[in-house]
């Protein structure tokens, strides 16, 4: 049965916070600084931690301390400082660096829902996002550091609580904004995340912490039956009305699923496009689909549905990566009589996959291997052969294609 998580954030979240939970659960200081020390960027903070006092409440306070003279030296250069870095930049940091798989694959899955979500409020591509104060060196440290801190701890599976909106305005790179800024209002429209008043006008969420939380959590708000372990408690950096203290529940999951497999699965964020249309011939439906996979659509569908004044129509849905989303609208505005489109972003969790090729009787065959987990908790969830690789090899031998796909899958499990 494998460990789940809870994030209970009544002040809100942000990635010290996240920090400090982890340290006050057990996660090894020494290991964490280790660790981060991978990413190459060390001479540029220095990491420490105390324990605080939070209205009569001890919690862990995770300082990420820039270093002046360090900052000093870059910010004579114009065009790049360290503080200020864009979306590939970061992933090569983190790609390059010693760290567990999943450990990369969460923290640059992060990296990149906070970078849509910029591009979305700013109107440019997430390559071309300027981070700013997200972009720093103190948020890949929170972030990646999370994560490292998530792996250790073994938290198969991670939930969280409603987020506190907070009030007021902040002041930004931007200039002022109002709380909640505009990059957390994003991040959490892409997962529905329930959202309410605590009567607290500061900024709580910020967008590291709604990053970590929209990308990493399986589902929000009130706790998972579990069987409580530990709690960690990680300190924000002001004192308010009430204890300024994220919460972070571990334990082992109860109830009806408490015996299934639980893990953190990697999700991705994507954009979804609709238009229904009734006045389009079949042909140049067949035509626009074909165009939609081929520009780098993940999906295309369509579905019968009656429309005003009772005509038939269909649904017109595209599924799509972000930065694809502008050329698939182009498609169906060029290749349809539609006169609008809806679009929304969605989070949505997918499978490992590979591709391995078999040997049969027939000939080879590309076999699609769908699993989960790492190391030793890898599991294989699902095996298709690949539809056109069959449909070749029937039709060369006369025979069934499902007589090829079934002696591709049995091949396979005997290898």
């Amino acid at each position: 049965m494998g460990k789940i998580g809870y994030l209970e954030c009544p002040t809100g979240i942000a990635g010290d916070m996240c920090l400090g939970a982890l340290i006050d659960c057990g996660l090894p200081w020494q290991y964490l600084v280790d660790s981060l020390q991978s990413l190459g960027i060390e001479q540029e903070y220095q990491l420490r931690t105390e324990q605080v006092i939070r209205n009569g409440q001890s919690a862990t306070k995770v300082h990420v301390d820039l270093q002046p003279e360090h900052h000093a030296a870059h910010t004579s250069h114009h065009h790049h400082h360290y503080s200020a870095r864009h979306l590939p930049e970061i992933e090569n940091l983190i790609k390059s660096a010693t760290l567990p798989a999943r450990v990369k694959q969460w923290s640059l899955a992060v990296f990149n829902n906070l970078a849509i979500a910029e591009s979305a409020v700013h109107g440019i591509p997430p390559e071309k996002v300027h981070f700013h104060e997200v972009g720093a060196t103190d948020a890949i440290v929170d972030i990646v550091g999370t994560c490292i801190g998530l792996d250790w701890l073994d938290i198969d599976q991670l939930y969280c609580s409603a987020m506190p909106t907070g009030g007021g305005t902040i002041k930004a790179a931007h200039g002022k904004l109002t709380v909640p800024v505009p990059a957390v209002v994003k991040l959490w429209e892409t997962r529905e995340v329930p959202i309410y008043s605590n009567g607290i006008k500061k900024e709580l969420v910020t967008p590291t912490g709604a990053a970590i939380a929209v990308t990493l959590a399986t589902d929000f708000g009130d706790p998972p039956g579990m069987k409580l372990a530990k709690i960690g408690l990680g300190a924000g950096s002001k004192d308010l009305e009430i204890p300024n203290i994220l919460r972070l529940w571990i334990g082992e999951k109860t109830g009806t699923e408490a015996n299934q497999p639980q893990v953190l699965l990697k999700q991705e964020t994507v954009t979804v496009l609709e238009t229904q249309i009734d006045d389009l011939s079949p042909q140049a439906v067949a035509y626009t689909l074909e165009q939609l996979i081929a520009a780098g659509a993940l999906d295309v569908f369509t579905q019968s549905i009656g429309m005003k004044k009772s005509r038939s129509g269909i649904l017109l849905t595209v599924i799509c990566h972000p930065e694809l989303a502008s050329i698939c609208r182009t498609i169906i505005f060029r290749e349809t009589t539609t006169l609008g489109i809806r679009e929304r972003t969605q989070q949505r969790s997918i499978l490992d996959r590979e591709i391995k090729s078999v040997e049969t009787q027939y000939g080879t065959v590309r076999v699609k291997i769908a699993s989960w987990g790492e190391g030793e908790k890898k599991q294989i969830i699902n095996v298709q052969p690949e539809y056109e690789d069959c449909v070749i090899l029937a039709g060369q031998h006369n025979v069934p294609w499902r007589e090829i796909s079934q002696k591709t899958i049995l091949t396979w499990e005997k290898q």
